[in-house]
């Protein structure tokens, strides 16, 4: 079932990331007077197909991955006399940039508009508070100690963890100062301190930005309380229930889940008798651990139990509340943000600073999209944003085959007042396939990998 909603998470979300870009070539090549005989979302074989008023076939194809709006244009075959004037190839350069630039126009509107519905209903984050810090780390070396708030990274506010590691993925790879602004717990001064990177993470693959820097966020302690119950395990057998709270098992205390698991673990089919809280009633039960063996062949105990999700104090909290219009404000400055970062990663991988493993293709999206959708609204909008700021960006990229290599020729031919010759544009459109399938094929690549 889990697989399934992976699968129909992803094409959802690339379906409408699809729509939104092909509906911008289509919709501004209507304005500019071009005849579109085809709107297509996905490629293969046609699943579903209608026409409008104006002839234009649209269609659902059967593979998920892309799609295309096919125009009139001399240059892929013969055009009737009447249909001449609204070929693409006879617009102003001016009407064809405009078409082209539409698609990745068309995303970055998607994400502004995804980030003004996850703003417009409020941000909950997690307060950037330290839980602990590594000894000879970047964090330590900037003065930052546990219980420390960061507010602020490189002179940008942190209102959460999010927050934080957004502004350390900037970072990634770099040489050079990095600024932190904390605070005491007990007052709500603050205070600025600086310490330096070097080739920070550069080339790790999938960094681990918190850890990296060396902070770990402060949770709070997870005690050993029944949250699930598998049927007929060993824990609901021994008669607990969700909510119980294990005390102590053969006697020894049992201050935290890690505790209680790792106890389980050591003891496979053995007795243990343990005391429970249950709504404030002590409670002496039996239970023995059901034997299990992982992938490597070790044998362990487990009962069965999942923790209870430990309650966040409302100090820990931060809510970020928007209007309309401070919304629509925060939601384009994300989006900005993001194609800023996005250029900028793409730069760093090209030098080298960030691991081209760190690429993925869709089996990664297709996961992150199922694991995103299930928790809930608000994660999946982001994560719909962030696909579409990328893949905006990607497409405006001067590569040909792609938008932005479109528009770099249609540039040149409004500078110079000609069109790039045919011998040299197929040249281009050639290598550029290359560039774009070697990509793909590492990406997916570097899926299976992971997988």
């Amino acid at each position: 079932m889990e697989l399934l909603q992976t699968i129909l998470s992803m094409i959802v979300t690339l379906g409408i990331l699809v729509a939104f870009h092909e509906y911008g070539h289509f919709q501004v090549a209507r304005w500019c007077g071009v005849k579109v005989l085809r709107f297509s979302i996905g490629f293969g074989t046609p699943l579903f197909r209608w026409y409008d008023k104006q002839g234009t076939e649209f269609v659902i194809a059967a593979l998920p991955l892309g799609g295309y709006v096919k125009m009139v244009d001399e240059r892929e075959g013969d055009v009737a006399e009447t249909d001449k004037p609204y070929a693409f190839n006879r617009q102003s350069v001016q009407k064809r940039i405009a078409i082209v630039a539409a698609g990745p126009l068309a995303n970055f509107i998607l994400a502004i508009a995804a980030f003004w519905l996850v703003f417009v209903s409020g941000v909950t984050g997690l307060a950037p508070v330290v839980g602990n810090v590594v000894p000879d780390s970047v964090a330590e070396r900037a003065g930052i100690e546990v219980g420390h708030e960061i507010v602020a990274v490189d002179g940008v506010e942190t209102p959460s963890w999010q927050a934080v590691s957004l502004q350390l993925m900037h970072r990634l790879g770099e040489t050079g100062t990095i600024s932190f602004v904390s605070k005491h717990p007990e007052n709500s001064a603050s205070f600025e301190t600086q310490t330096y990177l070097n080739e920070w993470l550069k080339g790790e693959e999938e960094p681990d930005l918190l850890r990296g820097i060396g902070l770990e966020p402060y949770r709070p302690v997870l005690l050993p309380v029944v949250g699930e119950l598998s049927a007929n395990g060993p824990a609901e057998n021994a008669g607990l229930q969700r909510g119980d709270l294990v005390l102590s098992a053969d006697g020894i205390a049992m201050d935290d889940w890690q505790t209680w698991v790792s106890y389980v673990r050591a003891r496979p089919a053995e007795i243990i008798d343990i005391q429970v809280d249950r709504d404030g009633m002590l409670l002496n039960m039996q239970i023995q651990p059901e034997l299990a063996t992982d992938e490597n062949g070790n044998q362990f105990g487990r009962v069965g139990m999942g923790l209870q999700p430990p309650t966040w104090p409302e100090s820990m909290l931060r809510k970020q509340h928007y209007g309309p219009i401070g919304a629509l404000v925060a939601a384009a400055d994300r989006t900005w943000e993001l194609s800023v970062f996005t250029l900028g990663s793409i730069k760093k991988m090209i030098s080298g600073l960030i691991s081209p493993k760190n690429l993925s293709g869709p089996i990664t999206i297709a996961k992150v999209a199922g694991d995103s959708a299930r928790s809930g609204v608000e994660a999946y909008l982001s994560f719909l944003a962030l696909l579409s700021v990328s893949l905006g960006v990607l497409n405006l990229l001067p590569v040909p085959v792609l938008d932005g290599g479109h528009l770099l020729f249609y540039s040149i031919e409004w500078i110079k007042g000609s069109p790039v010759s045919d011998r040299i544009q197929q040249f281009a459109y050639q290598f550029g396939i290359v560039i774009v399938l070697s990509l793909m094929i590492f990406a997916f690549y570097n899926d299976i990998v992971r997988l």
